[in-house]
């Protein structure tokens, strides 16, 4: 049978083997896969004229899709149409936004918004300050990192919590002098408060959620694993939205949907299992993915749990959101059901418990068990994810805003064994990259750029490298963005431009340097041409 589609222009990267490009002339697309790669001339003898033909223009080159293995899908599309304080430079620019979002909503509505960052702003925003900006107005509003919730005074009303409410396990209500909330929760806390906010509808989720993927394809992203609703979701209601999106054929790219602990009964009830079709169609893009659990908190809100005190202190060690035996009994419970888990761990102790969690759930599963982020990772556990069969997902654009605190709060180990990816990959670990939107913005390219250079433009030019021995080739940081989730998922099918493969395909307008040689600093603002899923266009320039 002729080519569905013929790609042509001597620069085609299949990444095809353990290691390098694999550079060929063309690729021939077939029934959604990749049929052949090899030479031009060759695969000109397989099509005919109803076959499409991409012809690369001079400079441009194709590689597979990305796949994020760590974006909050549902909450991104969600996120973007509430208030983004990310763009706020000082607290009095944050109160403006609100106060003009305030003004043109209807009584009783929500204000609702994420990005504030307590580091950028010089303090600890405050109930009093919301209620300035918008009297009487209930508001929740996330930090950076999702880890804390900024609540109006109206917002603390409804949620309960006053001078008399203790903090909950693993949570910090932070307090006045005469132990009244100031209006910020943090880790289990936040729940408080971001559980009475209404959930949207799921046609309003549908909607959201298409408009967000076809951004996604547009940036050349694939496939997303969504690591589950930042508030929760114990009906599985996105389960339900992801598998009648399936059904209709209204996912722009394909999705790994993972629950929270407070989602398993209803997963038990369902018999759902990770790596189980959504909805109703064998070929449907929707697929359930992970357990996803915490262990600690965040380096921004000084809730990582560490293994010894955090810099400057005498004994502050962060905090553990998920007590470690607890880890351990909720994976077994998972595994149990065939459902893999991920374990969100910062610092080096919950990294450590994280592992050991794992670990026994490793050969019961169809999914690699994951540690996501693994920002502060021990020298004795380097070795224990290869070992172990477990992945590392990680995000390297938080390094972007983290590496100021990592020195400041890590001091010595920052350098020495924070986001240590080479030595991960060295070690033979699994690595998969991921953004972490709506934390981050949903562009994957800025992390791909950090992954190389271990620094950002934003830092200054005379700024060192954080950590320079722990940078990738542009080569290896591509298959930790496209072979790397695609090997967590237990997908050989995807992430590569091989015969057998799925023809997803992005085509970008600069060649990226061989092996060994620095990613040029535009790399972060790469955009594609042209980006294909299962052999189709899905976006066009």
């Amino acid at each position: 049978m002729p080519l569905d589609a013929l790609v042509t222009g001597s620069r085609v990267a299949t990444l095809a083997g353990d290691h390098g490009f694999g550079w060929v002339e063309a690729v021939g697309i077939r029934g959604g896969r990749v049929a052949s790669a090899g030479s031009a001339v060759e695969l000109e003898t397989r099509a005919d004229p109803h076959t499409l033909r991409i012809e690369l223009e001079p400079g441009e080159i194709a590689i597979p899709g990305l796949i994020d293995a760590h974006l909050h899908l549902v909450e991104a599309a969600i996120a973007a149409e509430h208030v983004d304080l990310t763009l706020a430079l000082t607290l009095d620019d944050g109160l403006a936004m609100l106060a003009a979002a305030h003004a043109a909503l209807p009584a009783g509505a929500w204000l609702l918004g994420a990005g504030w960052d307590q580091r950028r702003w010089g303090r600890w925003p405050a109930a009093a300050d919301l209620e300035r900006a918008a009297p009487g107005r209930a508001a929740a509003l996330w930090s950076f990192d999702h880890h804390a919730v900024w609540a109006s005074p109206a917002a603390l009303a409804i949620g309960g919590v006053d001078a008399d409410l203790s903090d909950p396990d693993g949570g910090i209500i932070r307090r006045l002098a005469d132990g009244s909330p100031e209006g910020v929760l943090l880790e289990n806390a936040c729940p408080l408060v971001s559980d009475r906010v209404p959930s949207p509808t799921e046609p309003e989720v549908r909607r959201l959620v298409g408009a967000m993927g076809r951004q996604l394809a547009a940036l050349g992203v694939v496939g997303v694993h969504d690591p589950g609703n930042i508030t929760p979701d114990p009906a599985l209601t996105a389960f339900d939205a992801y598998g009648a999106m399936a059904d209709a054929g209204d996912l722009p790219l394909r999705v790994h949907a993972c629950l929270r602990s407070e989602g398993l009964e209803v997963a038990a009830a369902r018999g759902l299992r990770s790596g189980q079709r959504l909805g109703s169609r064998p070929d449907g893009r929707a697929t359930v993915g992970w357990l996803k659990l915490f262990a600690d908190g965040t380096l921004g809100s000084q809730t990582a749990a560490l293994i010894d005190p955090r810099t400057g202190t005498a004994d502050d060690r962060g905090v553990f959101r998920t007590p470690p035996e607890l880890l351990r009994d909720l994976a077994e419970q998972a595994a149990e059901l065939g459902i893999a888990s991920q374990v969100h761990a910062i610092g080096d102790a919950a990294a450590r418990a994280a592992l050991e969690a794992l670990a026994p759930t490793v050969d019961r599963v169809a999914l690699m068990p994951r540690v996501e982020h693994v920002q502060l990772l021990h020298p004795d556990d380097l070795g224990r994810f290869a070992a172990g069969g477990i992945a590392a997902s990680v995000q390297p654009v938080h390094l972007r805003e983290d590496a100021v605190t990592a020195r400041r709060d890590w001091g010595e180990r920052a350098e020495a064994w924070a986001y240590p990816w080479r030595s991960l990959l060295e070690s033979g670990a699994v690595l998969a990259f991921g953004t972490d939107a709506p934390v981050e913005p949903i562009d994957p390219w800025p992390g791909i750029a950090m992954a190389v250079l271990r620094r950002d433009p934003g830092w200054g030019s005379d700024a060192p490298a954080f950590g320079p021995d722990e940078g990738l080739t542009l080569e290896e940081a591509l298959r930790a963005a496209t072979i790397g989730p695609a090997t967590t998922a237990r997908e050989p099918d995807r992430g590569r431009l091989v015969p057998g493969a799925r023809a997803d395909l992005i085509v970008l307008p600069a060649a990226p340097r061989e092996p060994g040689e620095e990613a040029p600093p535009s790399f972060a603002d790469v955009r594609p041409r042209l980006v294909m899923i299962d052999g189709e266009v899905a976006f066009e320039e």
